[in-house]
């Protein structure tokens, strides 16, 4: 049996409160070392000529030659990485879903896992990488989340080149790592296809916006706590309102100066009703040690929520729920993998719900 961790309690909300409040600070575990003010960037390979200053979110760094060995700390890394068919050695999750090495990613890293041909090496978490691993892993560049603290960077530095980027901005993310990979010209053109596939999807949804525009969007574990969705913090929201929807809010909530999901309670619900579609948002993320394929972790995120909101009297009482307009959504594919892969995922799961069947 594997060993559980001991976040598994609140690692049902971790991953849907960590993405969108960015509350990612006191994670210390990395002991940082050496002189912080200049972290050390003498990897092998440093003594080429071929070198970029690349701009991140704590600073610039200089990424020399062709890496070769890159670790990701993240799936929202990991998921550009391989746009660019590049491999990991090393990967640290956001979620504790597998304990030991990653010896059959296909059945331990979710919805990326088919993709990678390497055995990379389990680096610990995003927020609190390992300090061993990553050192047994012998990187000549990481890639790693904006939240980390300043100590953290300078230990990562210590052993590799390190960029650290925003968990949404999947733009400018692309781009620094091909930078770094020498990649340029196949990022654009992952971008633009990214767009190609929105552009569809908007084109293809017209006519459900045209009929029903109004959406109200929340998550939920099991209805124990409810948060509203919003375009400002998360991505799941943000492409949702770009395909033409308008996203419905409590009446005393103005949203222009939101900045972050709301919590609400089970009776604020019934003040939305106007919404035409109700878009509910799995996260229920406690998997720890065990399988992670796409058919059973997709399922595994939206049970809970589905059995509440079917029980639930409030829930049953839109009239959204009436008319059977009610979609649940994994909410994975959109808050930890919001870059072409996970776009794709995710239209393709929206088309699906909101359009009549062929």
């Amino acid at each position: 049996m594997a060993q559980q961790n001991p976040i598994q309690g609140p690692i049902q909300r971790l991953f849907i409160t960590l993405l969108m409040a960015g509350v990612m600070s006191a994670c210390g575990a990395i002991a940082p070392s050496g002189d912080h003010s200049t972290p050390r960037l003498d990897t092998p390979g440093d003594t080429s000529t071929d070198c970029r200053t690349i701009d991140h979110q704590k600073g610039q760094t200089e990424v020399c030659g062709q890496p070769k060995r890159v670790v990701v700390l993240g799936p929202n890394l990991l998921e550009l990485l391989l746009v660019l068919d590049i491999q990991p050695v090393g990967f640290a999750d956001h979620i504790q879903f597998h304990t030991q090495d990653y010896d059959n990613p296909a059945q331990q890293i979710p919805y990326l896992g088919d993709r990678i041909t390497t055995r990379p090496i389990n680096v610990g978490l995003n927020y609190t990488p390992n300090l061993e691993s990553l050192v047994r892993s012998q990187p000549d560049l990481i890639l790693g989340p904006s939240f980390l603290n300043d100590g953290q960077y300078a230990a990562l530095s210590q052993i590799a080149p390190t960029l650290l980027l925003d968990w949404f901005d999947t733009e400018n993310n692309l781009r620094a790592i091909a930078t770094a990979f020498n990649q340029t010209a196949q990022a654009e053109a992952s971008l633009n296809q990214m767009q190609k596939t929105i552009d569809q999807a908007r084109q293809r949804l017209a006519p459900v916006v045209a009929a029903h525009p109004k959406v109200l969007m929340m998550s939920s574990t099991d209805m124990s706590e409810v948060r509203l969705f919003t375009p400002q913090e998360n991505y799941c929201a943000a492409l949702v309102e770009d395909l033409g929807f308008q996203l419905v809010y409590p009446p005393n909530i103005d949203p222009a100066n939101l900045q972050s999901s709301l919590p609400i309670s089970l009776e604020q619900i019934p003040q939305m009703n106007q919404a035409d579609w109700v878009m509910l948002f799995g996260v229920d993320f406690a998997a720890l040690g065990s399988a992670t394929d796409p058919s059973s972790f997709q399922q595994h995120q939206l049970t809970r929520f589905q059995q509440a909101w079917k029980k639930s009297a409030i829930a049953q009482s839109l009239d959204a729920s009436k008319a059977g307009q009610v979609t649940f959504i994994p909410a994975y594919v959109c808050l930890g993998l919001p870059g072409p892969i996970g776009t794709e995922l995710y239209l393709n799961e929206l088309q699906r719900q909101l359009l009549p069947p062929d």
